[in-house]
Order: structure tokens, then C-alpha cells, then sequence
């Protein structure tokens, strides 16, 4: 009987430290809701993007993806983003989706534009660039660089044995 209940002590230690790091990665790394206004930016391609994902101005996280959205007219990909209240964002400001390195996480940067007018809530962003599919370009690169090193290869012709003279 006391097997047991030291047993049991020891999965309620386990159950509580878990919460603990888990309440610690959450606060940690900034993840949550951002509360904000409401601005919509239109994309050719949102791959690696998703609710949730951190919107940023040079670097520094200033809202997230709050849905994604098709428009089935243009099929362009609509991502609703929150921006915090206290970040005004120019109206002739830039979107690009970019990635934290080779393999690090997508987000979307905004670049600031110099306008005197500020986008207001339900405002969109008009400039912006979609992701960059880095399988498809490295495979083109080594399709297309495959194919000109066989073609600038010397053509020889195929060697055949000398006949055998008559006596």
C-alpha cells in the first residue's frame, strides 16, 4: 500500500512540473493573443504561415496572423493580421513573408513606409511579396545545372577493335 501512494506522490511531482515548463515556454517565448487592430494583406502564396504566426517590423514582433483566408475571385491568400495599438503602420508600408534563416520559422515582415497616413482598423496593405518556395528553386538549380554539365561534355566516338590482318 505504500508503493502505491509513493507512486502516485511521484506522477503528481511529474503532472506539476510539466505544467510548470509548460507555462514557462508560454510566457517565455511571447506566444498568445495580441490585442490590437485589425489590417489585411494579400498574397500570391502563404506557405509556412499560419494562425498565430508573428508579424514583424525590422525584427521585432509587433502582432500575429489572426486568420487566413482565400479570396476565391482572385484566389489570392488574405491574412488577417493584429497589429498592437501602439504600433501605426503607414499606409504605403510593405508585406514580404520571410523565414529565421535556411530553416527557421516563416513570419511576416512589414517594412514602413513613409507615409503621413496611418492605416486604420480593417486597413490593407497593398505592396507585398508572398513566400519563397526554396525546394522548387533548389531543384530547378539542380535540374538546369544536371542538364548544361552532360551537354558540354565532348562527344567521343565509341572504340572498337583493330580487325585482324590476312596473312
Amino acid at each position: 500500500m505504500q508503493n502505491n501512494t509513493i507512486e502516485t506522490l511521484i506522477g503528481a511531482v511529474v503532472v506539476i512540473v510539466a505544467a510548470v515548463f509548460l507555462y514557462f515556454t508560454y510566457t517565455a517565448t511571447s506566444q498568445g493573443s495580441v490585442s490590437g487592430y485589425t489590417i489585411k494583406a494579400r498574397f500570391a502564396a502563404v506557405d509556412g504561415v499560419s494562425v498565430g504566426t508573428d508579424v514583424k517590423v525590422h525584427g521585432i514582433k509587433v502582432g500575429s496572423v489572426a486568420s487566413l483566408t482565400l479570396d476565391t475571385k482572385s484566389y489570392m491568400a488574405i491574412a488577417n493580421l493584429t497589429i498592437r495599438k501602439d504600433i501605426q503602420i503607414p499606409d504605403d508600408s510593405s508585406a514580404k513573408i520571410t523565414s529565421s534563416g535556411i530553416l527557421g520559422s516563416s513570419y511576416i515582415s512589414i517594412s514602413p513606409g513613409g507615409s503621413d497616413t496611418m492605416l486604420a482598423d480593417n486597413g490593407e496593405l497593398n505592396d507585398t511579396q508572398g513566400a519563397v518556395d526554396l525546394m522548387g528553386l533548389v531543384g530547378r538549380y539542380i535540374n538546369s545545372s544536371g542538364g548544361s554539365s552532360s551537354s558540354s561534355k565532348p562527344s567521343t566516338p565509341p572504340q572498337t577493335a583493330p580487325a585482324p590482318s590476312a596473312p
